[in-house]
């Protein structure tokens, strides 16, 4: 992790912003400030940078832009809201195609309001995004690593209350995507969820004493039902989502092929599941907001 420290990357979006925190952010980089001495690096590509900093507000245009950015970066990463607008929409929170701020469509772990952000703030706010940084180095290593912190067992009818917390945290993502918040994982209720146990093998991942995932199945006939893989959003992206994948499927040997299905919209887990080996083969219209893409992995590789 020293490595980090010392050479931290960032890379800058302008989220239509009045160019006011992007001349300060800039300002960081002249030779009053010089932050390039100290390692601290403004890279174009996300794929190098460690730090996102977003100025300015989200808007319906500019929301896809910051999720792909976002999403290219690699673990751990820490995103920076810098400036009133970044932080809450600023004085264009009510206007129709102004989202908000930065935390409406990807988590921000430092806020650093101004109008406009000074260079003392911004670089304040990059010191303690090295300190969650770090955290969450060590939260990647303790998954990763395989150290006992966390475990995988069979979920009982006494864990149905926090998985469906942890159900109705972890869609919350999902539903803001398609703005539908009418979605079955958010509306479903504790005695639907316990009585799901009747009929489905849950799983869940434990760590420090709290549940942090959970996935569930049920066979039918030769095929293997693969649903809701949830993750707490803290601990997303170390890989936790492939571990319980692979726990799940080696529970039910007896398979010959496994079904799970995903949103239109929700490349990521479209992504995820293509990484693990399944591949689209229908798709079909739910609701005028969402279609349904159901994906399959046979058990035998060389069945087709």
């Amino acid at each position: 992790m020293s490595y980090l420290k010392r050479s931290p990357w960032v890379i800058h979006y302008d989220a239509s912003s009045c160019n006011g925190c992007d001349i300060e952010v800039l300002a960081c980089l002249t030779p009053v400030y010089d932050l390039e001495r100290f390692g601290i690096i403004n890279t174009g590509n996300p794929k190098h940078a460690d730090i996102f900093l977003v100025t300015g507000s989200v808007n319906e245009q500019n929301k896809e832009v910051i999720q792909n950015i976002y999403n290219q970066m690699p673990e751990p990463k820490v995103v920076l809201a810098l400036g009133i607008c970044a932080t809450s929409g600023g004085v264009f929170r009510e206007c129709y195609n102004v989202s908000g701020g930065v935390d409406k469509i990807i988590p921000v772990d430092v806020y650093v309001p101004g109008c406009a952000v000074r260079p003392e703030a911004i670089i304040d706010g990059v010191i303690r995004g090295l300190k969650i940084l770090e955290e969450k180095h060590k939260k990647f290593q303790a998954i990763s690593g395989g150290k006992g912190e966390l475990t995988i067992a069979q979920a009982g009818i006494q864990d149905a209350g926090d998985i469906l917390e942890l159900q109705k945290l972890a869609y919350q993502s999902e539903a803001e995507l398609y703005n539908d918040f009418s979605l079955s994982p958010l509306t479903q209720t504790l005695e639907q969820l316990e009585d799901d146990f009747k009929n489905k093998f849950f799983l869940k991942s434990v760590m420090h004493d709290k549940i942090i995932g959970s996935v569930r199945a049920f066979m039918e006939g030769d095929t293997c039902h693969i649903g809701r893989l949830i993750v707490h959003p803290s601990y997303q992206n170390y890989g936790l989502g492939r571990k319980l994948m692979r726990e799940i499927e080696a529970y039910f040997p007896q398979a010959g092929r496994f079904e799970v299905f995903t949103g239109h919209k929700s490349r990521r887990n479209i992504y995820f599941h293509q990484r693990l080996g399944y591949k689209i083969f229908k798709r079909e219209r739910v609701s005028e907001l969402r279609d349904r893409v159901f994906m399959e992995k046979f058990a035998n590789k060389d069945r087709k």
